[in-house]
Order: C-alpha cells, then sequence, then structure tokens
C-alpha cells in the first residue's frame, strides 16, 4: 500500500500541486498588485493549503474553532513539526491572518516579492528605529479583525519535540495589546520532517488544537513573561505523547 501511495504521489499528485503552486502565486501577485492585499494575501493560500492536502488524501482533524471570536485579531503562535505546518495552519485555521517573518526572506525571488505585497509582517531588529517601524506596520495591518500567525520557535524541528518560545511574536502582542492564541500541530513531523525534505510524504493524519486565547493582564516584561510560558505549556499539553518534553533544538 505504501508503494501505490508513493507511485500516486509521483503520477498524480505532486503534478496537480505543483499547477496549483504555480496558479495560487499568480493570484496573489497579481490581486495584492492591484491593491487588495488582505484579500488576495490570504484567500488564494487558504485553499492552496486545502487543496494540496486533499491532493495527499491527508485527512485533517480541527478542534476547538469555538474559543474564537468574530471580528477580533490575535497572535496565533504554534508549534513547528515540518513543512505541512504551512498548508494546516493556511487551509484549516479559518481566519485571515499574516504571518511574522525575518526581514530578510523579503530579499527572496517571488516569495518576498509577494509576501511585501499581501502584507506579511517582517521583523527587523536592526535598531529601535527599525523595531519601531515593525510594530507601526503590524498596528496598521492588523486592523478589522486580521490576525497574525508565528512559529516561536523560529525553525523546524529535529525530532517532534518543542523548543523554546523566543519573544518576538509576544512582544508584539504585548506592544499591541492583542490576545495570544497557542495552536497545537500534531502529525507534521510524522508526515515529513525536516530531515526528509524533498522524500516522499509519509501517509498520517493531521491536528490542530486552538486553545483558549490568552489575554494580556498587563503591559511589560512581565505580562509578555507570563504569556509566553502560559502559552508554552499550553501548546505542550495538547502535543502527541511521544513528542511530550522539550528536546533542545541546535537550529534555534
Amino acid at each position: 500500500m505504501k508503494y501505490l501511495y508513493y507511485l500516486y504521489q509521483l503520477c498524480i499528485a505532486l503534478p496537480l500541486a505543483l499547477i496549483v503552486t504555480i496558479v495560487t502565486c499568480l493570484f496573489v501577485i497579481i490581486g495584492c498588485s492591484l491593491g487588495f492585499g488582505h484579500f488576495w494575501g490570504y484567500w488564494p493560500a487558504h485553499y492552496w493549503g486545502r487543496i494540496l492536502l486533499w491532493l495527499l488524501l491527508i485527512p485533517v482533524k480541527v478542534e476547538g474553532r469555538n474559543h474564537l471570536e468574530k471580528g477580533q485579531s490575535y497572535v496565533f503562535v504554534a508549534n513547528h513539526q515540518g513543512a505541512f505546518d504551512i498548508f494546516l495552519v493556511y487551509g484549516y485555521l479559518n481566519r485571515n491572518f499574516k504571518w511574522m517573518m525575518k526581514y530578510q526572506l523579503r530579499k527572496l525571488p517571488v516569495v518576498g516579492y509577494a509576501s511585501a505585497k499581501s502584507h506579511q509582517i517582517f521583523v527587523d531588529k536592526r535598531g529601535p528605529k527599525k523595531i519601531k517601524a515593525t510594530y507601526d506596520a503590524a498596528r496598521e495591518t492588523l486592523k478589522g479583525g486580521v490576525s497574525l500567525t508565528v512559529f516561536p520557535e523560529g525553525a523546524r524541528t529535529f525530532t517532534g519535540h518543542m523548543g523554546v518560545f523566543k519573544r518576538g511574536a509576544f512582544a508584539l502582542a504585548d506592544e499591541l495589546q492583542l490576545p495570544v492564541v497557542p495552536l497545537t500541530i500534531n502529525g507534521s513531523f510524522d508526515i515529513m520532517p525536516r530531515m526528509r525534505d524533498w522524500h516522499f510524504v509519509h501517509w498520517h493524519p493531521l491536528t490542530l488544537t486552538i486553545h483558549q486565547p490568552i489575554y494580556p493582564v498587563g503591559q511589560g516584561a512581565d505580562n509578555m513573561e507570563a504569556v509566553k510560558n502560559q502559552a508554552y505549556d499550553a501548546v505542550m499539553s495538547a502535543l502527541a505523547p511521544q513528542y511530550q518534553g522539550f528536546v533542545e533544538n541546535p537550529d534555534q
């Protein structure tokens, strides 16, 4: 059965996925160039994520959508198990959001251009003025119910376990006084761990657990640290048993 699945990927799923990806990129770039960044920066990618998982016959389960309020902006923070995290979050979170990413990614061909056009949040820590510009851009972008999604580990796991959470997302949430929503991703590491990039996909179900929002109870370093710790514990609590516990990630 495994080899039939590999044959299906090679002959059907991957060629179709390539076509869908190219079409999605064109929609994002052209649509955002016309000035509708919030719409075209999210909806084509939303359906792209769903279609790719559907093509690969990956079942998806989502828990906790009832925790989210309509029209509220959130900072979503998720563990980073593998490449399939992107498809899962884009396809099944069902919230219009922007990614928080390193400013260096803005220089990437096509991807950087599309990200800038679609108002993704580039984090630039090269001095106080750059940091303030990041927060100002985020404040303007995250209006009208648009949210932010971050992988606060900053790198994919090598083991399926979680590393440490970096402060960037929580500093931004504290600055903007937005609630933080922890997300737990299960299954992505089993489908394609980072050590097997560009190999055949292993079939495995995906689960996205949306935890209760963590609202700010103040502003400043104490609030930021408290929210970070709460979010970490929440994400960890829903991980599959074999991936429970901290394991240092040398890539962080």
